[in-house]
């Protein structure tokens, strides 16, 4: 069977980007996170790549960081732990604008939220997408910004989920004149005298110039009264269900996909699953449950989770979510459609009709709280698959046959990550984990750790070519003092674009919060 690549043939419809340009999470349309035309950095000269420049974050309440960039020409966008948006030129990180969100929050909605997340309200979560003219991102108290790409002023916003645990770090996709979107919420996080669960995941289809709602799909029925917690709190249910990855489009069928998570209270919806959806009116075209039920919640880690774990008896609190990111691909004369969950496996349909085409356990799964496996997404370079495991004792990456789901070559976390660098200094922190979603450009391919350790692959045979450690301090070109910590989350995977490969270290777990983190830029 012959497999013909996709990527690079569409970035987005609409979209006036180069075809050396990074302008979305998922790289384009179809999801593949392959820098196709990128031609300066290849295997034979990855190890001369040098870091360029550095942005550091100032020192806030919460440091994580997690907003890839997006970049267009000159410029590349992120947001920040900081409450901020940036726009910054891509060669030598020259400030040209900067956006507040606090601008867009009159009401201070970060108040409705209970205590226990309001440190994480006002941040970007999300990667941004950049279309026609505009920057489009989320934060992580669920608004929805549109600004001018040029200067940064506002086009618009849209609180797109009143839910006070309301959260976005799902990365927008543009097509065809809107912008697609998931929605999901901390509130699985809530004590035990709150009323859980009343949150229903979603994903909205916006009007890319207004901001109107074209349609909503929501993931789970809306929940009710289904009875009271031990502590007395009311129970609700079924609930979450959240959209925490990102969703991709076939342009050929207009159809998008994307991913679900679990219930955090009752059992019922679209748990757990891959949805295929008319990209116009939202109509299913086809649905695939992954896992017949998932109900968890975090007080699941709670030493005595007796009562406030749902799942737990029964054996499905699991947190199983389908996390990462969809790729479309071919192989042969058909469309396939794969996607990584967080039990390890890798599940392949027919993107026509939703059967399942093959499947391949590479990860280790892992009850309640699911790490062992594949968190937010893989990359498609018309060859292979490049798929990366997170505590999967160590965490590996594989390139993986697309037409079979043979192995090609596996490549573990290095035995050597926890003991070297920064992160030797941390050995009750460090684990041999890959958080990230693959990225890939012709020859390479590109993975984070949560040893802090950023790493060039060879895409023929699994080499490590290249490794820098970001366990350190960063002088800013903003003139602050940051340091780098893992690299995992959405923020942590690789962005190829004109010569130049950016990543964001700093998400969890955090090797020191005394300063906030950074974006890195790397060059020959």
């Amino acid at each position: 069977m012959t497999v013909a690549s996709t990527a690079g043939s569409v970035s987005a419809a609409g979209q006036s980007t180069s075809e050396g340009d990074w302008a979305t999470w998922q790289k384009d349309l179809f999801g593949s996170r392959y820098a196709a035309a990128e031609h300066r950095i290849d295997a034979r000269n990855v190890k001369n790549l040098k870091l360029k420049w550095a942005f550091a974050y100032p020192k806030t309440e919460s440091t994580f960081v997690r907003s890839e960039p997006a970049v267009v020409g000159n410029t590349v966008y992120f947001g920040g732990s900081d409450g901020k948006f940036y726009a910054r030129n891509a060669g030598n990180g020259a400030a040209k604008w900067e956006f507040d969100l606090k601008s867009v929050d009159p009401e201070n909605h970060c108040a409705d939220r209970p205590p226990n997340s309001a440190t994480t309200c006002i941040m970007v979560w999300d990667a941004p997408t950049v279309a026609e003219g505009k920057v489009y991102f989320g934060d992580a108290r669920g608004y929805f910004y549109a600004l001018d790409a040029r200067t940064g002023a506002l086009s618009w916003s849209a609180r797109i989920d009143t839910h006070p645990y309301a959260t976005v770090t799902s990365s927008p996709i543009f097509y065809k004149g809107r912008v697609y979107i998931g929605v999901s919420s901390l509130e699985n996080g809530a004590g035990r005298d709150y009323a859980c669960c009343t949150f229903r995941g979603h994903l909205d289809s916006l009007d890319a110039r207004t901001g109107e709602l074209k349609w909503r799909y929501y993931t789970v029925p809306e929940p009710k009264r289904i009875g009271t917690w031990p502590s007395g709190a009311p129970m609700f249910g079924p609930s979450g269900v959240g959209v925490w990855s990102s969703p991709v489009i076939d342009p050929r069928t207009g159809t998008l996909y994307v991913g679900t998570g679990q219930n955090y209270s009752g059992s019922g919806g679209d748990v757990d699953t891959m949805l295929a959806l008319d990209a116009r009116t939202g109509g299913v075209r086809w649905k695939n449950q992954v896992t017949d039920s998932d109900t968890w919640r975090m007080l699941c880690w709670d030493p005595d989770p007796t009562g406030y774990c749902p799942g737990l008896a029964e054996g499905t609190a699991n947190d199983y979510d389908i996390g990462g990111t969809p790729n479309v691909f071919v192989a042969g004369d058909r469309t396939l459609v794969g996607v990584g969950q967080k039990t390890g496996v890798y599940h392949v349909f027919d993107a026509r009709t939703g059967e399942v085409v093959w499947r391949r356990l590479l990860g280790e799964p892992q009850a309640n709280g699911g790490q062992g496996g594949i968190q937010w997404g893989a990359s498609y370079d018309g060859k292979s698959l490049y798929i990366a495991t997170y505590y999967a004792n160590p965490g590996k990456l594989f390139a993986v046959n697309p037409a079979n789901g043979d192995v090609r070559w596996q490549t573990p976390n290095p035995a050597d990550g926890c003991t070297t660098g920064g992160a030797a200094q941390y050995p009750a922190i460090c684990v041999r984990a890959h958080g990230p979603a693959a990225s890939s450009s012709p020859g390479l391919v590109w993975e984070g750790s949560n040893d802090g350790k950023f790493r060039a692959y060879d895409a023929k045979n699994g080499q490590v070519l290249w490794t820098f450690d970001t366990i350190r301090n960063f002088t800013g070109v903003n003139g602050i003092e940051g340091m780098g910590s893992a690299i995992t989350g959405t923020g942590g995977g690789a962005v190829i674009s004109n010569g130049m490969v950016y990543v964001q270290s700093g998400y969890w777990p955090e090797y020191s919060t005394d300063k906030g983190h950074v974006l890195l830029a790397f060059g020959l």
